[in-house]
């Protein structure tokens, strides 16, 4: 390596090495490396998603850290959807600031052209985890670090309840690790507020790009998080959420229970045949149970990534049980038949 090169990354080093040794950024990088270290990442490489938001760069600076500390392998990427005028420059802009000002190499990730007119922000996030997954598989790398935090947990458990949101679906918005066709999507991030990921962009690398759409009331989110600071003044804090959410697991715990012993004892599945029975005693048993049973089968038939919509599948039950005679309805994949009391499913492609 040249002389000014050696220079340039001692210098980087140093820049990073010096500011843990502030008690707050040390306290908070000592809570974030827990949160890795059972993924046993050394000498492995991951990728971290930034946006530019004061909660990603706090991110991106926590794992150069750790990739220093641990020498892992540190793969940055910015996604820009192109889904609203000056992305593309503000992405570029992010990634000279971060490659002249604190010597880190971004790689930009887009789509050439994207109609997204409905639902925008659930389908860009959609093409978010898709391209980020394919930059996986590319570099054969199987961790994403994505920067979410304690309000957008709040945020999502509101969003979902207004949206109808199964037990399940409420929950399961806190897990740190999950898996995503393939990829250990990484939450290192959720026992942060987005106060404290402020100021630690403030100690640390002092810059972010605000985006418009925060402020947005075209967006549920945007709605969601002004009735949240209401609910502020009224005692609502991430503690007493939790608890909430830890009874609800409880709770989701005893519906899982029950919906595996209800698979296990009324349904018949046919090796090779790609076919499932549902015998009469399947419904004999509460909606709950009935409804989650339901959606494990058809997922795990089908040949979707997503699990169906809880809407579809309550319209499908209902279907069932009105009809007395034979019939055929197709859902995520598969062919569902009314046979007497029975239920006969099969994958489309079969």
């Amino acid at each position: 390596m040249k002389r000014k090169n050696l220079t340039v990354a001692r210098k980087t080093h140093n820049f990073y090495l010096t500011k843990l040794r502030k008690p707050f950024i040390k306290k908070a990088y000592e809570d974030f490396s827990k949160k890795l270290e059972i993924l046993n990442l050394k000498n492995k490489k991951i990728i971290v998603a930034v946006s530019g938001g004061a909660d990603s760069l706090s991110l991106l600076f926590l794992s150069k850290c750790y990739s220093l500390k641990e020498k892992v392998n540190l793969h940055t990427v910015i996604v820009d959807h192109k889904l609203r005028e000056g992305s593309t420059a503000e992405a570029k802009k992010l990634k000279n600031l971060l490659k002249n000002k604190f010597q880190i190499n971004c790689k930009i990730l887009s789509k050439k052209k994207n109609y997204i007119i409905n639902n925008v922000q659930s389908k860009a996030r959609e093409l978010r985890y898709e391209l980020l997954t394919k930059e996986c598989k590319k570099k054969n790398i199987s961790h994403i670090l994505l920067g979410h935090n304690k309000d957008d947990v709040i945020e999502n458990f509101f969003i979902r309840l207004l949206r109808g949101s199964g037990l399940k679906g409420l929950i399961s918005i806190d897990n740190i690790n999950t898996d995503y066709n393939g990829i250990k999507i990484i939450r290192p991030l959720l026992f942060f507020s987005k106060k404290d990921l402020l100021e630690l962009n403030k100690k640390t690398y002092d810059y972010f790009i605000e985006d418009p759409s925060n402020f947005d009331d075209k967006f549920l989110r945007s709605r969601v998080r002004k009735i949240l600071k209401n609910l502020e003044e009224e005692g609502l804090n991430f503690n007493k959420f939790k608890l909430t959410l830890q009874n609800l697991s409880k709770s989701e715990k005893v519906v899982d229970y029950y919906v595996k012993q209800n698979i296990s004892e009324n349904v018949k599945f046919f090796k090779g045949k790609q076919r499932i029975i549902l015998n009469k005693d399947f419904f004999d048993n509460p909606d709950e149970i009935v409804f989650h049973s339901f959606t494990k089968v058809i997922h795990h038939l089908g040949y979707k990534k997503h699990y169906a919509r809880g809407k579809k599948i309550i319209n499908l039950l209902k279907s069932l049980n009105s009809l007395n005679k034979r019939d055929k309805f197709t859902l995520s994949g598969c062919i569902i038949e009314k046979v007497s009391d029975s239920v006969v499913i099969y994958n489309e492609k079969r």
